[in-house]
């Protein structure tokens, strides 16, 4: 979470000084940061990439076909002067960069050689909690990796029950 700030205005503690303490105070804590988050409008940010890519002319087009397939796009391209060379800059999310290098090169038959470097973040499209999208996917899968229910928690599982 980026920006996020939760104030305590305001705690009637237990007046018993050996049932007082963080066992009173994080659980009610805990679900109200929960219920902020899922009622605001959450997103993901992926780290992007800054990709260089060396081609010959003659294999520009695979190069962007490939970029195109992995969700990156090319927003500089010049000549090397007195070379048939191309020097591409292009943004490429990371989740989508493994196997870059042996795709381009698979479809450019090795003219083609990128170089990747981290260069920003990016909010992902899509909303988390609907179906059917990348971002919804991502925390769907971090979520099974990380041992949780799949499914993301209802709201009302976090809202007060009195």
């Amino acid at each position: 979470m980026r920006g996020c700030r939760f104030n305590l205005m305001d705690v009637v503690l237990h007046a018993d000084a050996i049932h007082r303490g963080m066992g009173q105070i994080m659980p009610t804590s805990r679900r109200v940061c929960f219920a902020s988050l899922m009622t605001a409008d959450p997103n993901l940010l992926e780290p992007v990439y800054l990709c260089n890519i060396s081609v010959p002319q003659e294999a520009m087009g695979n190069v962007y076909g490939v970029l195109t397939r992995r969700r990156g796009h090319v927003f500089s391209e010049e000549q090397r002067p007195g070379t048939p060379q191309m020097t591409l800059l292009a943004y490429l999310p990371v989740m989508e960069s493994f196997g870059f290098t042996a795709d381009l090169r698979s479809h450019t038959g090795g003219k083609a050689f990128p170089q990747c470097s981290f260069d920003h973040w990016e909010p992902m499209t899509g909303n988390p909690f609907a179906d059917g999208n990348k971002c919804n996917e991502t925390v769907l899968a971090v979520r099974k990796r990380k041992g949780l229910k799949v499914a993301v928690p209802e709201l009302g599982q976090y809202l007060d029950k009195l």
